[in-house]
């Protein structure tokens, strides 16, 4: 697959899963990609929570999607660069309104943005399982 063709996958199906190490061990959950647009691919999460404490630790991570189309799985992976600006903050409490209660409980520094910084991405298919990877940059 080519970017354009990667990018138009995830864009569909933006649900993915978020790896991360805490403390040698594995962690993956659920996530809901904030964005897709020319900053990279973008996830949006609270410092409140354990990832964010991961991430600041160990910044590099995998997200895998599933394209439900096809079945295929991408794997992305880079390192996670926070985006701290306050035109970020504003951006996602308009597109996230159901935030407002927990930056009016904790102040805006409780919303985190980071990007996948030096994005590469693997596809795996049933035809391809096989197959020695190939590394597409995003």
């Amino acid at each position: 697959m080519t970017k354009e063709e990667i990018m138009t996958v995830l864009r569909a199906n933006p649900v993915c899963y978020l790896g991360t190490v805490e403390n040698d061990t594995p962690r993956v959950r659920g996530m809901q990609t904030y964005a897709f647009d020319d900053r990279g691919i973008l996830i949006q999460i609270s410092s409140i929570k354990d990832v964010y404490a991961q991430l600041v630790r160990n910044p590099r991570v995998e997200l895998c999607y599933n394209d439900k189309t096809s079945g295929a799985q991408i794997r992305v992976s880079g390192t996670a660069e926070f985006l701290e600006s306050a035109a970020v903050k504003e951006e996602v409490l308009k597109n996230r309104p159901f935030l407002k209660p927990l930056v009016a409980a904790h102040g805006d520094d409780v919303i985190k943005v980071f990007r996948v910084a030096g994005a590469v991405a693997s596809v795996w298919t049933m035809a391809t399982n096989f197959a020695p990877k190939e590394y597409v940059t995003l």
